[in-house]
């Protein structure tokens, strides 16, 4: 990894990634023909992309069942237990309303409602993320949301990953259908005859999942437009480079656009991270993805202060942040941007990517300035209440009829004045 001197101001920001107009296009015709043609397109679709023709596009029961059974009994122990940590840590972002009593019997209040339907895209590929299932499905269900919809895409056999399976199992999804990409978020968006429209869509995905999210915005409501992965871990002589050099390739193994940034007041860290890092590719099963994440994205910055590491960690505003240093926690109290802060040498990235509880799913390309990880807020909605009674709307509608007129808005200040006296 190439090592830098940090120059005060400079940012770190990666080029915001928004696809070409060659994958806009064809987003866009996945997204017409799906929604002209429902299951032929989506099949179509899965057969030209993911390599198989889809008989059922829906997961059967006894698929899911067979799916939990073949996962090691430990592992779904594990998993089982992670969604009980998600479960709890999210239960405490449950939102009850108010009310606000006024005089005269009036009052104002805002009523929380779950969503109707949600459809949770779960990632395939070079890597299956049962970790992904748990933590899209686990907010929603803490909120109320009725119907949860699970789409991801299969392998060649038209079978997902028993871990997907499973994760699904334990946490009683009922609906999962076998479908990624494009095709899967504009089923999700204007339903087929297999798969109804849905009112969100969450998860992230490839640069066409990402795309077709953006497309469908308006017509559904979306998580957010999810990057690659990113990591930044802030550090001083205190840090270990050998673990340094381990956080930074958890990340870049994910994709080869992955990004990984250390930023250090330590030249000798510094050095020792690029060494680690160069050792540690040679040994890990996903090389040639995390060297060209490493190659291209990742870097080592060396800081003069710690106060202009902490500048540029903000200006960043990573998706991950690692922070070891220290006093670590008080340094953190300084972190205003980022998606997820780890905090101490033993909260390494993963430890919140599986198990702790916090979601994994978080804002990337510095949108954690003002972007918040997915929770249970992300599947509800907020309704606005007021109730006048007849004392209150007499002593305040000459006010209002004011204000709409100065607005030059008649039709409001006659809506208004319309009550009170008695109708014929």
């Amino acid at each position: 990894m190439k090592i830098t001197k940090l120059a005060k101001g400079v940012s770190l920001k990666r080029p915001l990634e928004r696809g070409n107009e060659d994958q806009l296009l064809v987003v866009r015709e996945v997204l017409a023909a799906v929604r002209e043609q429902g299951d032929t397109a989506v099949c179509a679709y899965t057969e030209k992309w993911d390599g198989f023709v889809p008989e059922n596009l829906r997961v059967t029961q006894a698929e899911v069942e067979t799916g939990a059974k073949a996962l090691d009994a430990q592992l779904y122990a594990d998993l089982k237990e992670a969604a009980d940590n998600i479960r709890l840590y999210h239960e405490q972002q449950k939102r009850t309303g108010y009310r606000l009593d006024l005089a005269d019997g009036s009052w104002l209040g805002q009523r929380i409602t779950a969503l109707d339907a949600v459809g949770l895209y779960v990632p395939g590929g070079t890597a299956a993320y049962p970790s992904s299932v748990l933590m899209n499905v686990i907010p929603a269900q803490v909120a109320g949301v009725e119907r949860i919809v699970i789409t991801s895409p299969a392998s060649r056999d038209g079978k997902l990953p028993d871990g997907v399976l499973a994760a699904a199992h334990i946490l009683g999804v009922k609906e999962v259908y076998k479908v990624g990409g494009a095709q899967a978020i504009a089923a999700l968006a204007y339903g087929t005859e297999t798969i109804a429209a849905v009112d969100k869509i969450t998860g992230p995905g490839n640069i066409f999942v990402a795309l077709a999210k953006r497309e469908v915005f308006g017509e559904v409501a979306i998580d957010m437009i999810a990057g690659p992965s990113e990591i930044a871990v802030l550090a001083d002589e205190t840090a270990y480079a050998d673990e340094v050099a381990a956080d930074l390739l958890s990340q870049a193994e994910h994709d080869k656009m992955a990004c990984a940034i250390l930023v250090t007041t330590s030249e000798t860290l510094a050095e020792q991270v690029a060494t680690e890092v160069a050792k540690q590719l040679t040994t890990l099963p996903r090389e040639e993805i995390a060297r060209t994440s490493v190659e291209n994205f990742g870097a080592i910055y060396v800081a003069e202060t710690m106060a202009d590491a902490i500048e540029a960690i903000n200006t960043l505003a990573p998706e991950h942040l690692e922070i070891l240093t220290k006093n670590a926690e008080a340094v953190a109290e300084q972190v205003h941007h980022a998606g997820g802060i780890f905090i101490g040498r033993y909260s390494s990235e993963p430890v919140g990517d599986y198990f702790a509880g916090t979601n994994h799913v978080l804002p990337t390309n510095s949108t954690a300035r003002f972007a918040s990880g997915l929770g249970v807020d992300d599947f509800i909605k907020k309704s606005s209440v007021v109730y006048y009674s007849e004392k209150t709307w007499a002593e305040n509608a000459p006010k209002i009829a004011r204000l709409a007129r100065m607005e030059g808005l008649e039709g409001h200040a006659r809506a208004v004045e319309s009550r009170g006296w008695e109708k014929e």
